[in-house]
């Protein structure tokens, strides 16, 4: 067992290594290129607004254990909000239809025998639509596997599928699709309820972990950008760390968790496969006080905006795999968006309240077949360094989950290696 262990990247997939590392005995120095934590989860505060947004809005399941866990080993549980009930509410803005989608609590889905709980238009044999989904081939697209029209399709799984996956539900990966399914619809109505960081990203998954950090007795350096990694002679272990502004040795008691974007690891890396293809997301916030009654998380169809998020101080709206929008003039989306908004909300569509528009080029991995075929694994052909990353061979797509796991293990897997093995 390593005693004194770099986590290079300070993004989720970092820190959470980080911090398991720490809480299981190992010394930890920390690094980041940028000048703050948290890659693409950040919060700052922005003075159009006047409040403090994030990078993208992201949403979390109840039944993510590891992120749940996570957070509470930082202290921050009490920062992830959302519905008490697995509730998700429903707007179709050409028909003005709504509905809620009730799951039952435990794992038997009785909500779908119930016609007031369950998809309209839908009945209890319909959703056996995605059984093969739970036996899906490597390989294989979700189109290639379960039939993806009809009501349920298009009134919940797409909506729910595009969110989670950032990638259009049919062209995705099957693999990936069936097991967001068995981590969420079949693990019952308590796994599903949908949770948004209230205060932002950094208050509820950066701040607090730097903070146990530092006070574990972490070093922590911002603005620390790996330059090269050289590698032992033999091709058996990490030997040198080159940063940018020195270099450091390693001994036979330390080791490595490089936590870097796809792009920049197989730079550093011989040999290392990344998945090359990447979905963008696009986020539009305005500072309007919700209205009394709207949800938490509202699905939005028939609409550029997908998914309504109601903080206590704005209105935020997100579309995933948004890779058409992103030469759209901001004012023009944020017209184009309000008026939906406003639809959705009952408020008035004029004037335009203050707004702000946040683009992510690069925000997940496209979670395509293709790709899924190219993401590397927890282990290195060197014994003192480990990957960790949303776009490891994780299991799930780039989600805050999935993440938060591959630091997790990338930590657990580096401390029970064998130090004869080094």
């Amino acid at each position: 067992m390593p005693k004194l262990v770099h986590v290079v990247g300070a993004g989720l997939a970092g820190l959470a290594a980080a911090v398991q590392l720490q809480r299981r005995g190992a010394q930890v120095v920390l690094h980041e290129a940028a000048a703050q934590a948290g890659g693409r989860c950040r919060s700052y505060y922005d003075a159009k607004l006047g409040a403090t947004i994030d990078s993208g809005n992201h949403m979390v399941l109840s039944g993510n254990a590891a992120t749940l866990n996570y957070a509470r080993a930082i202290g921050a549980a009490d920062e992830l909000a959302g519905p008490q009930q697995p509730e998700f509410p429903f707007v179709d803005l050409a028909t003005r239809a709504r509905w809620s989608v009730r799951l039952s609590p435990g794992r038997l889905p009785w909500w779908i025998f119930d016609p007031n709980a369950r998809v309209p238009n839908t009945g209890p044999s319909d959703y056996l639509a995605l059984v093969p989904l739970l036996f899906a081939k490597p390989g294989r697209s979700v189109a290639q596997t379960m039939r993806c029209n009809g009501p349920l399709w298009d009134r919940l799984l797409r909506p729910l599928l595009h969110a989670l996956l950032n990638v259009e539900p049919r062209e995705a990966s099957a693999e990936l699709t069936g097991a967001m399914v068995r981590e969420a619809l079949l693990a019952g109505g308590l796994a599903c309820r949908p949770l948004v960081a209230r205060n932002g990203l950094g208050s509820a998954f950066v701040d607090p972990a730097l903070r146990l950090l530092q006070h574990g007795g972490a070093t922590i350096q911002l603005g620390s950008r790996l330059r090269e990694i050289v590698f032992a002679a033999n091709g058996g272990r990490v030997q040198v760390l080159n940063f940018v502004d020195g270099d450091i040795t390693l001994d036979a008691n330390q080791a490595v968790i490089l936590a870097l974007p796809p792009e920049i690891a197989p730079t550093l890396v011989p040999g290392l496969r990344a998945p090359t293809r990447f979905a963008a997301t696009v986020n539009v916030h305005f500072a309007v006080e919700p209205p009394f009654g709207v949800p938490p998380v509202t699905g939005l169809l028939n609409s550029t905006a997908e998914w309504l998020i109601a903080f206590d101080d704005r209105l935020s709206v997100t579309v995933n795999a948004a890779e058409r929008l992103l030469d759209m003039p901001h004012e023009a989306l944020a017209n184009s968006v309000w008026a939906e908004v406003a639809q959705a909300a009952n408020l008035p569509a004029a004037p335009l309240p203050a707004w702000q528009v946040v683009m992510e080029k690069r925000a997940t991995f496209a979670a395509l077949p293709d790709q899924e075929t190219l993401r590397p694994g927890t282990r290195t052909r060197w014994n003192n360094l480990m990957l960790a990353g949303d776009w490891t061979a994780t299991g799930l797509p780039a989600t805050i989950e999935g993440a938060i796991r591959s630091g997790q293990k990338a930590a657990d897997t580096l401390l029970n290696e064998p130090m004869e093995r080094r």
